[in-house]
């Protein structure tokens, strides 16, 4: 089993290029089921829950070819995907592969509303919380599917003649159930009004790609989607926007080491309220021609306190990374999770570096320490385990991160990437 291992003390200078969004790839590779004819995606990532979701809807009959190319200025891979869902050859999305990966599970919107039936396992992934599937069930209720779950899966049935459009309000605003309701409702007969729904850009770029199929879809990026169903989609051509959970990480890495760093191929705009969090620590962040400058000039890292919010608020999923950014800083800082009950495993880990972290019920305060030391450390789960990598950054010595498997899930080649601005990281294979 692969492990990372990292020397701390360098700061990072260079250019760093962003690779497509895994959580805008992932719903925007799910659409393509929703049509018979060809699904095309530039600058996909390759990572590992991207190669997961390729096997599972060749399971359902997907033919898929992939082109890649290398990048001018790091060695990750912009890939073009092709995906041509002409025969649906299974409605069933079955537990060996669903299992894998909680982002599967969206799957159910497109089956159902092209086919007019799903059988899919309820989902699996990092254990960060419960994360049930209600939202999404009462979603597609509310567009007429008859819902049953037996067996450790969700059986879902259209009425005769398909969905019918309706109105839903989210009682809680969940990305992933936006995701599906949106794919569902483009096939169904009549007007969809979803309320509450997520903000986050991912949603907008989906819908940008649906509505370049042929959908009718307004109001994506604001709290209230209105989706007039169509017939049938066609095919389309649509480009992943940047990933701004590895920009944000990478911006707080150089706020971690100092340093000076071009984030390529990236926009502010994806993140603000995060960038403005670390701008709050001391690091120096501007726009530049191609993407986004962050420079720490060798100044303590102040301490900030930040709460997590659905979009345009701090993301969840830079959380942990912003947390060992903290570790370092020259006072107290406190983080308080708003988005999932069980997000602070990485605490444990980053006290092994000498991190000094107090809990009280989903609050984290975090006292700044001047010294953090290299030691063995355990990945929990995919953002804790780049947490562990930014601390480690930072630390005297030698940091061996272990179950590396979750940084592939949503990191390209990301000691390659550090390496190139002077970061002492290498992989390590058993």
């Amino acid at each position: 089993m692969d492990r990372i291992r990292i020397v701390g003390g360098n700061k990072l200078h260079g250019v760093i290029p962003i690779s497509g969004a895994k959580n805008a790839a992932l719903p925007l590779m799910i659409a393509s089921l929703l049509t018979d004819d060809t699904l095309t995606l530039e600058n996909v990532p390759h990572l590992a829950d991207v190669e997961q979701l390729i096997r599972i809807l060749g399971n359902h009959g997907a033919d898929i070819s992939v082109n890649g190319r290398r990048e001018r200025q790091g060695e990750s891979y912009a890939r073009t995907i092709h995906f041509t869902s002409r025969n649906i050859v299974s409605t069933t999305a079955p537990y060996e592969l669903v299992s894998k990966m909680r982002a599967s599970f969206w799957v159910i919107g497109p089956l159902l509303a092209r086919e007019g039936k799903a059988r899919v396992s309820l989902p699996g992934g990092c254990a960060i919380g419960t994360r049930p599937v209600d939202l999404f069930i009462e979603g597609l209720a509310a567009l007429g599917a008859n819902i049953e779950i037996d067996g450790g899966y969700v059986n879902a049935t259209a009425p005769e003649g398909g969905l019918t459009g309706g109105r839903y309000v989210f009682p809680k605003v969940s990305v992933g159930a936006t995701h599906v309701l949106m794919m569902a409702a483009t096939l169904a007969n009549g007007t969809t009004v979803i309320g509450n729904a997520a903000r986050e850009p991912e949603v907008a770029d989906l819908a940008k790609c649906l509505n370049a199929m042929g959908a009718k879809i307004s109001g994506a990026g604001t709290g209230t989607i209105t989706i007039e169903g169509v017939r049938s989609l066609s095919g389309a051509r649509h480009r992943v926007l940047p990933d701004r959970i590895e920009t944000g990480t990478y911006a707080m890495a150089v706020a971690m080491t100092g340093g000076d760093v071009i984030l390529e191929d990236t926009d502010s705009s994806l993140l603000e309220t995060a960038l403005e969090a670390i701008r709050r620590t001391g690091a120096e962040i501007s726009e530049t021609n191609s993407g986004i400058r962050v420079v720490r000039n060798g100044a303590g890292i102040r301490p900030v306190d930040i709460v997590t919010d659905p979009f345009p608020g701090f993301p969840t999923d830079l959380q942990a990374q912003f947390m060992g950014l903290m570790t370092k800083s020259s006072g107290v800082s406190h983080i308080t999770e708003t988005i999932f009950e069980n997000r602070f495993m990485h605490v444990q880990e980053l006290a092994r570096l000498g991190a000094k972290i107090s809990l009280s019920g989903q609050t984290a305060k975090i006292e700044g320490v001047g010294r953090l030391k290299g030691a063995p450390v355990m990945a929990t789960d995919l953002r804790a385990s780049v947490s562990l990598v930014i601390a480690a950054l930072a630390a005297e010595g030698e940091t061996m991160v272990s179950r590396v498997y979750h940084l592939d899930r949503g990191f390209e080649r990301l000691e390659e990437k550090l390496t190139r601005c002077g970061a002492h990281v290498e992989r390590v294979s058993d």
